[in-house]
């Protein structure tokens, strides 16, 4: 489990942050659900543990349950023109839909969340097969996202819910161990002069708390520059929220809010324990990485001169390094997995820090901004 720095303990009791356990689960809606869930499968490694659809009784949707380590994603796909699904899709492209946290009491959230101004998605209802029964609620946040509070408590199922089943599983493709353990962090994107109506959302309403905070100035290249705000709930659910900010030429913010047609989520990352052997397997398994230039290890080993580190095998595979107070991190982010240039995945080893790659932000953004650039979008 990732551990953060934490601030003394105010009093949640009153307030949904009091009743999260965890990540649940992250739900991406997509054009084709099983193209997407092979590609997470073949790409990174996941295993497929529960399916959904016509087959299990679902007539409007299909869903794949992809697990490895402590991270569950659940992959959707609309079945019919005038679907809710497909009209998401078709207006925002495939992206993530619904952020769960695992809750202990998902209607007492819920009701929490909407006495503190949180508008409803659904209100608690339970699902009950054999297996027992599953309590859930859902409240919106940015955009069209949203965070439904699950509680597991009284469900022992051998997948996601009732209607799943894991005998119509996919097959999982051959290739090497990847790694992954669990959700460090999730980031979302919101348009510019809303990031902190956001953070007042999830500190006011939510209770969670400020971890920390980039000016535009700590954030930026030579064309571009952002705002961000992490916040979190105290223990494992931690979302940095950005916004765009002023700069000579579009911003990777930007470019996302109007590719994505609005606020969304802008990329997942994933822990490992192992991150040269987990970035090798991805390579090896096809998936394709920003890149940084050879000048920045130069840098980075002056950066980290007392920190003995495999620098032949961080270079050979473009991993980042960073350090705080704390200690130190390795990251990698890839390219955009969608075909619109919104969401990507972060891989991150944190060996006791606790931040997010400041000390990389320039590298990194200048790598989006060459991408955004052979798009037509900087």
């Amino acid at each position: 489990m990732t551990t953060f720095a934490t601030r003394p303990a105010e009093n949640l009791s009153d307030a949904p942050a009091s009743h999260i356990r965890g990540w649940d689960s992250i739900e991406l809606w997509v054009g084709n659900a099983r193209a997407t869930a092979g590609f997470l499968m073949s790409a990174f490694g996941f295993r497929s543990t529960g399916y959904a659809g016509p087959e299990t009784g679902r007539r409007d949707s299909v869903s794949h349950v992809l697990e490895q380590g402590g991270i569950r994603l659940v992959v959707t796909g609309g079945l019919s023109a005038d679907s809710p699904i497909t009209q998401h899709v078709a207006h925002h492209g495939d992206g993530v839909h619904d952020l769960a946290w695992l809750v202990d009491d998902a209607a007492a959230a819920y009701e929490l969340a909407i006495a503190r101004g949180a508008r409803s998605v659904r209100e608690p209802w339970t699902e009950t097969d054999e297996h027992g029964t599953l309590s859930l609620a859902t409240v919106a946040t940015y955009g069209e996202t949203q965070h439904t509070f699950v509680d597991r408590s009284g469900y022992h199922g051998p997948s996601l819910a009732p209607g799943y089943s894991d005998a119509d599983v996919l097959p999982n493709p051959v290739g090497p161990e990847v790694g992954l353990t669990l959700v460090d962090h999730v980031v979302g994107n919101v348009e510019q002069g809303r990031l902190a109506d956001w953070v007042d959302f999830y500190e006011q309403v939510m209770g969670f708390r400020q971890l920390t905070h980039f000016d535009d100035d700590q954030i930026s290249t030579e064309f571009s520059a952002l705002m961000s705000t992490v916040v979190w709930d105290g223990h494992d659910i931690v979302m940095p929220i950005n916004e765009p900010a002023d700069g000579l030429k579009k911003s990777q913010i930007q470019e996302y809010i109007e590719a994505y047609d609005g606020p969304g989520v802008q990329h997942i990352a994933m822990a490992t324990d192992d991150i040269v052997a987990t970035v090798q397997a991805l390579r090896d398994r096809g998936v394709r990485f920003m890149t940084v230039p050879a000048t920045y290890y130069t840098d980075a080993k002056q950066r980290l001169a007392d920190v003995e580190l495999p620098w032949a095998e961080l270079e050979r595979l473009n991993i980042l390094v960073d350090r705080d107070e704390r200690g130190y991190l390795l990251q990698i982010f890839t390219e955009t997995v969608m075909d619109r240039p919104t969401v990507f995945f972060e891989i991150i080893q944190r060996h006791g820090a606790t931040g997010f790659g400041e000390g990389n932000f320039k590298a990194l953004f200048e790598a989006i901004e060459r991408d955004q650039a052979r798009r037509g979008n900087l």
